[in-house]
């Protein structure tokens, strides 16, 4: 096979004058062939039947119809709604989509930004995590074009497609808060060096701030935004003189804050109320159902998958833009009206 392959490049390269290396070069690097050197290289296959013509086409764009999706995980409902919008917009567009997931490791997140690369995806879909310039344009570099996903980033020469958390944090805040002062906030948190938990964090102190700084906020970091730490989380607000008027970052702590309540024999929302942030799935299951910042999911998928293809598609007329979805507000029984 490899003799046959070998006598097959140096045909394609004596029909497009050029050498073997250069037809290599072609089929595996397009981005080091010049376009116009690619196109006689293309045509001199399509007249030798050396590969199906849809491959040529693919050459010639120097690209091919894959794209790419880096998230950190997948079991997290939210990337896991985001993954699948993606999937469904992509598919029908024509595009197969490479899942990538880099367990909150950088090392990984960025070995995958290789591997797509060295793919040549047409373009890239990405929740970077601690993401610098440099590395945001690792794609750009090879040509692929990359979007940002729940996440701005002010060095990225690229289209953003996110949520305002800050007024998201901020609603929340304002929901529990109503017009009773002097009761604060507990802010069950994630780290800080994630920018949507500092962003949700940031709108809690600006609802605080308009009230006058009437109330305070007992913050809990917690290093993972699960169900687990939440309950423990909960316990602990149970136990001491923390503010029973609770603003979870995400559902998953919501969701377990309350069965620490319960299990510690307080009652949600009588004796404490509970907003989350996500709005998902599970918030509407069980007795307690969670109030929560709705985040458009769905849209914020389709909507990257739609820029992405027009940065491939549009060339030197395209212009890069930032989307940003704005929160809702979802009432159920966790955290009422007033």
């Amino acid at each position: 096979m490899a003799a046959t392959k070998g006598l097959g490049l140096a045909r394609v390269a004596e029909a497009a004058g050029v050498s073997v290396a250069t037809v290599s070069n072609a089929i595996n690097r397009p981005h080091l062939v010049a376009e116009a050197t690619r196109a006689r290289i293309v045509d001199a296959m399509n007249a030798l039947d050396f590969v199906p013509n849809r491959a040529a086409a693919t050459l010639r764009m120097g690209s091919n119809r894959l794209l790419g999706l880096v998230v950190p995980e997948i079991v997290n409902p939210f990337y896991a709604a985001i993954t699948e919008a993606i999937a469904v917009e992509s598919g029908a567009r024509g595009y197969a989509l490479a899942l990538c997931v880099s367990h909150d490791d950088p090392v990984a997140e960025l070995r995958h930004f290789e591997m797509l690369a060295e793919h040549r995806a047409a373009g890239a879909i990405a929740v970077p995590l601690g993401a610098s310039a440099d590395r945001l344009t690792q794609l750009q570099m090879v040509g692929t074009h990359l979007v940002l996903i729940d996440r701005i980033v002010d060095e990225h020469n690229g289209c953003s497609v996110a949520m305002d958390d800050v007024l998201g944090g901020r609603m929340a805040a304002e929901h529990l808060l109503g017009s009773t002062a002097g009761e604060g906030i507990a802010l069950v948190n994630g780290p800080h060096t994630i920018p949507q938990c500092a962003d949700r964090r940031r709108g809690v102190m600006q609802a605080l701030h308009a009230r006058g700084a009437r109330d305070e906020v007992v913050e809990f970091e917690s290093p993972h935004m699960t169900v687990e730490e939440g309950f423990q989380i909960g316990r602990r607000i149970a136990s001491t003189n923390s503010p029973r008027r609770i603003f979870c970052t995400n559902d998953q702590l919501a969701l377990g804050v309350i069965r620490g309540l319960r299990d510690s024999g307080l009652t949600v929302p009588i004796d404490a109320r509970v907003v989350g942030f996500g709005d998902l799935t599970l918030a509407t299951e069980g007795d307690t159902q969670i109030t929560s910042i709705a985040q458009p999911k769905a849209e914020m998928g389709r909507a990257a998958v739609r820029k992405v293809l027009s940065e491939i598609t549009d060339g030197d007329q395209h212009r890069h833009t930032v989307t940003m979805f704005p929160p809702e507000l979802v009432v159920r029984n966790s955290a009422p009206l007033p």
